[in-house]
């Protein structure tokens, strides 16, 4: 059995990472709400843009756009994997990267990862998936100019012929306690079967509110993709350290009653002690 001393010096040490954990709880939550308060309308302008450019499709514009237009042979894919810098978030960076893996195993033409995200490029390296540098990074709150940075620098790569299809990988965020791993195919930007016969009247011209459209599009599905991602992660985390805290109470709980069963064993051996020498100094007088 641990003595009283040792199990007062565990005690303060849970509590120590109890503070941490409540702390980074506190901060996750913070960034959580921060992300969460413009995220209805970030989606309803995506979906927005998404319905005006099907319809600017539909109405006879040509389609001869080349972030439109499916190459006629996939010689390389890109897929961009979005991840967190840190962990301490449960099993969220390993349900993405079997997703990953999975997506990557399936492919039918030769392939390659970009990361947003430290701790995905790691991962991904780990498993010998070829990673390419990505120049960006993102914040924890993504913003809109990260976001079209981030378009500019993936619509280049598919204009220059890097990469034949783009592909994002990421958390889709469902609800605090629920983020699913999914794909979202970004160039080329729109599939023909998306299309709906609809009537419209361009102004100034179809061609240049079809490009203005294009990159609307993208900009928005990057940035709902972003921010998807970001708050899938720090809702992950937030349960996480909620779990920890959690657990270090019962933790603590359970210390303080070998604490107590330790104070009254010492107490038990001095009381004897104390008996057994009185017995034996009423036993010499005797």
């Amino acid at each position: 059995m641990q003595s009283v001393r040792e199990i007062r010096a565990r005690i303060r040490r849970v509590r120590s990472t109890q503070q941490i954990t409540k702390a980074m709880k506190m901060v996750s939550v913070a960034k959580l709400r921060r992300i969460q308060g413009s995220m209805a309308d970030a989606g309803q302008y995506a979906d927005t843009v998404r319905s005006m450019l099907l319809s600017a499709l539909s109405a006879g514009v040509p389609v001869d756009h080349p972030l439109l237009t499916p190459r006629r042979e996939v010689r390389s894919q890109c897929y961009v994997l979005f991840s967190g810098d840190r962990g301490l978030c449960g099993s969220y960076h390993q349900d993405l990267l079997r997703f990953a893996q999975d997506l990557y195993s399936r492919r039918t033409c030769p392939g390659y990862f970009l990361t947003v995200g430290r701790l995905g490029g790691e991962l991904l390296r780990r498993v010998e998936i070829p990673v390419r540098d990505l120049p960006f990074s993102c914040g924890d709150v993504p913003t809109p100019q990260e976001a079209r940075q981030l378009a500019v620098h993936l619509r280049q790569l598919y204009l220059n012929g890097e990469a034949d299809r783009v592909v994002l990988v990421y958390q889709q965020y469902r609800s605090a306690l629920q983020q699913v791993p999914a794909s979202l195919c970004l160039l080329p930007a729109v599939r023909e079967s998306e299309a709906v016969e609809r009537d419209c009247i361009f102004e100034p011209s179809a061609g240049e509110v079809l490009d203005r459209l294009v990159e609307n599009d993208l900009e928005a599905q990057v940035y709902s993709v972003l921010r998807q991602s970001r708050m899938g992660e720090h809702a992950a985390r937030l349960n996480a350290m909620r779990a920890a805290s959690d657990a270090t109470d019962e933790l603590i709980a359970h210390l303080e009653q070998s604490l107590n069963r330790a104070r009254q064993g010492a107490i038990t051996a001095e009381i004897t002690e104390i008996a057994g020498g009185a017995e034996a100094l009423k036993g010499s007088k005797e």
